[in-house]
């Protein structure tokens, strides 16, 4: 089933899958996809557990290849050939519990070298967390531990933000604080994908809610398109 969003034409496209499907030995994760992506969107991907969400990212990512169809990223990249434009949160924070919020992103920034990014402080200003706060990650909030990977991610200021269940084990408060920081990311021209159980959580900020079911596109609406 195709899925795209009308008039994508008058816009260049963020990315675009054609016909993408992906084995893992003889089960297939993802079947014959086809979705356009434009900037400055949010998509929020929908499905049960095993319906393709996670793998779609990682496709999307650079993390994991095709095995048939293809993938183009800002008109005409493969996506491992940008994978400085684009940023992945995985389910898992990634950060290291015994250090500090800005001494993880310290350590982080270190991997993009000669790179322009945000600073650490930034960062974790951005996403609205106190970068002199002295407490090491392990005893923050999973709230609180999903802004910092929040943080971490928007280091290197990426065009395209692809958050896996970002609302993970998140109260109903710091789900929709996290709502609100996406939005300001979004306003930018960004594009975010975001995969999430929690569609009402998503709703503000959802522009298309695309679903899938054992690896296929069962649906692709529109949600709550902004300006």
């Amino acid at each position: 089933m195709s899925a795209q969003a009308p008039e994508v034409a008058r816009t260049p496209l963020c990315a675009r899958l054609v016909q993408v499907s992906k084995l893992f030995g003889a089960f297939p994760a993802l079947r014959q996809i086809t979705v356009d992506l434009e900037p400055g969107r949010c998509y929020v991907l929908l499905g049960e557990n095993g319906a393709g969400k996670s793998t779609l990212l990682r496709i999307l990512a650079g993390l994991l290849h095709p095995s048939h169809g293809t993938v183009e990223v800002f008109g005409g990249q493969r996506p491992f050939e940008a994978r400085d434009r684009i940023a992945y949160m995985s389910h898992s924070p990634m950060l290291y519990d015994e250090f500090t919020a800005q001494e993880n992103l310290r350590y982080f920034a270190n991997l993009y070298p000669g790179r322009a990014c945000l600073s650490p402080e930034e960062a974790l200003q951005q996403v609205g967390l106190d970068p002199q706060l002295n407490r090491t990650i392990g005893q923050y909030s999973q709230g609180m531990r999903q802004r910092t990977s929040l943080a971490r991610v928007l280091l290197p200021i990426p065009e395209l933000l692809l958050l896996d269940e970002p609302f993970s084990n998140m109260d109903i408060e710091s789900a929709r604080q996290m709502v609100q920081l996406l939005a300001k990311f979004r306003q930018s021209d960004r594009t975010i994908v975001l995969t999430t159980h929690q569609r009402e959580l998503a709703a503000p900020i959802a522009d298309w809610v695309l679903t899938l079911r054992a690896g296929r596109v069962a649906s692709f609406e529109s949600g709550s398109p902004q300006p």
